[in-house]
């Protein structure tokens, strides 16, 4: 009965492996390269998972999440966060009706299933504390009454790098909400060229999954195997960000204020979950790890000041862990 099982779920990840092949074809219309940022954004909406995407202005971000929510076929919903942005502006708010002389739930945008928060990172404390209950907890609060927001739900948000002129540092409670972080750089010379040569074609994406079809891969991403090994090397990895020393990383502990919580160590089995089941495997390895580990960790790690004034980022310290903790 097991190897019955078994033999049906490898057909199943062969078929999605399929449609999401045709996904990132389909995306590409629209969008010249950012192949490694696709692939982790398909890999975040198989685990339900929020992405925030940083990047100069201009590198397609907002282009990307609009062409992924079109080829779901998901409900959309545009948030332009501006720093006199309202809590109400997100969720909604009650309305006096004077005609029957009772308050009415009038719904914010945030009622939808894939939500672009557009450079979220210019939005005051009060906006990100109303998106942190929707995030975590898939529901909102309106006055004295919950609603649970639509499944699935996905912020996909994009933030300015923090040297840009208004705005703000996110709070270290919402980052660790992203499933993942994905850096958007500038495309090379020849997809440069050929974004040129795409501009005046404005091409209608077809849809090429279904909300149950993106519910049913999600599930199937749940059930692809992870070795207990596998499971150690995702714990050891977590740990060296937390006690370096102990892992013959001393030289990163000056460098590192907190190490990442065990959010991120669940994020890192669902991510590579998720990983192996795009590549069309039914079981996961190593290679997944480190495929994933730093768009999984790299806002999650809290700098020093040292690590500043040394120019050491949070993909350099997640290389070195993955250089030194041994993988099965």
């Amino acid at each position: 009965m097991e190897k019955i099982n078994t033999e049906q779920q490898k057909k199943q990840i062969q078929e999605l492996s399929n449609l999401l092949h045709g996904l990132k074809i389909e995306i590409n219309k629209v969008v010249v390269g950012q192949e490694e940022i696709i692939n982790f954004m398909i890999v975040a909406i198989l685990c339900n998972g929020h992405v925030l995407l940083e990047g100069v202005p201009g590198v397609a971000k907002t282009t990307l999440i609009k062409a992924m929510s079109e080829a779901l076929g998901l409900d959309f919903s545009r948030i332009q966060f501006t720093p006199d942005l309202l809590p109400s502006d997100l969720i909604g708010t009650l309305i006096f009706n004077v005609k029957t002389q009772e308050f009415e739930t009038k719904k914010g945008p945030l009622f939808a299933n894939f939500i672009l928060a557009d450079e979220i990172n210019r939005a005051p404390a009060k906006v990100q504390a109303a998106l942190l209950e929707s995030m975590q907890e898939r529901q909102v609060t309106i006055g004295s009454n919950t609603y649970p927001l639509d499944k699935p739900f996905l912020v996909f948000a994009t933030q300015n790098p923090l040297e840009q002129e208004g705005t703000y540092r996110l709070p270290e409670a919402q980052l660790d909400r992203f499933f993942c972080k994905l850096n958007v750089t500038y495309p090379t010379l020849e997809q440069e060229i050929k974004i040129l040569e795409k501009q005046d074609k404005q091409k209608k994406l077809d849809q090429i999954l279904t909300k149950k079809q993106l519910i049913d891969a999600q599930q199937l991403a749940q059930s692809i195997y992870v070795d207990e090994k596998v499971k150690d090397y995702i714990a050891r990895i977590v740990f060296a960000t937390r006690t370096p020393e102990k892992y013959n990383l001393s030289s990163l502990k000056p460098y590192i204020t907190y190490g990442v919580s065990p959010r991120a160590t669940i994020a890192l089995h669902q991510a590579c979950r998720a990983h192996a089941l795009v590549n069309g495997r039914h079981f996961a390895t190593p290679d997944d790890i480190k495929s994933i580990a730093s768009s999984v960790l790299r806002h999650r790690i809290m700098l020093s000041y040292q690590a500043e004034a040394d120019n050491v980022s949070s993909d350099a310290i997640v290389q070195q862990i993955l250089n030194t903790v041994p993988s099965p």
